[in-house]
C-alpha cells in the first residue's frame, strides 16, 4: 500500500471518530452567553464570574495606535505571569465585546497572536485567568475605518 493512500484511510478514519462524537461534547466549552453579551463587564462576568480585574504590567499588550482598517487588527498578548489558565480579549465599544478567548494548557507559552475586528475607537483589553486571579491590561485603539458593519 503507498504511503500516500496510507496516510488518506488514516484521516478518513480520524474524521469519522470525530463525526461520531455527540455534537453536545464538541461545543460543551463555547461560553456563548459571554460572546453573546452586548456589554464588556457583562461578557467578562458571563465568562469569569467577575467583571474585576487587577492591573498588571506582567502582561505585554501589543496593538495598533492607529487601525487604518477596523476589520483586520492585529493583536499580541504574552505574560510573564505563572499558571495562566486563560487569555481573553475584550473590546469595549464593539458591538460584541468579548472578541476572543483562549485558554492555556499548563505546558504552552502564555502567547497568543490573532486578529480581530474593531467597529470604532475603543479601549482593547488583554484579561488573563491564573490560579491566584485575574489581570488585565489595556491600550487605546482608534479606528479610521470600522470592521463591524460601519
Amino acid at each position: 500500500m503507498h504511503a500516500g493512500r496510507r496516510l488518506v484511510l488514516k484521516g478518513g478514519i480520524a474524521l469519522a471518530a470525530l463525526a461520531s462524537l455527540p455534537r453536545v461534547l464538541l461545543a460543551a466549552a463555547w461560553p456563548e452567553k459571554a460572546f453573546s453579551s452586548t456589554a464588556a463587564g457583562q461578557a467578562m462576568i458571563d465568562l469569569l464570574g467577575t467583571d474585576q480585574t487587577t492591573a498588571s504590567d506582567q502582561i505585554r499588550l501589543k496593538v495598533p495606535e492607529i487601525a487604518e482598517n477596523g476589520a483586520v487588527v492585529p493583536v499580541t498578548i504574552s505574560t510573564s505571569l505563572e499558571n495562566v489558565e486563560s487569555i481573553s480579549i475584550v473590546v469595549e465599544n464593539n458591538p460584541r465585546p468579548l472578541a476572543a478567548t483562549f485558554e492555556i494548557s499548563p505546558e504552552t507559552l502564555p502567547d497568543i497572536s490573532s486578529r480581530i475586528k474593531m467597529g470604532e475607537t475603543s479601549d482593547v483589553m488583554a484579561v488573563v485567568k491564573t490560579d491566584a486571579g485575574i489581570f488585565s491590561t489595556s491600550k487605546q485603539v482608534k479606528v479610521t475605518i470600522g470592521g463591524c458593519g460601519g
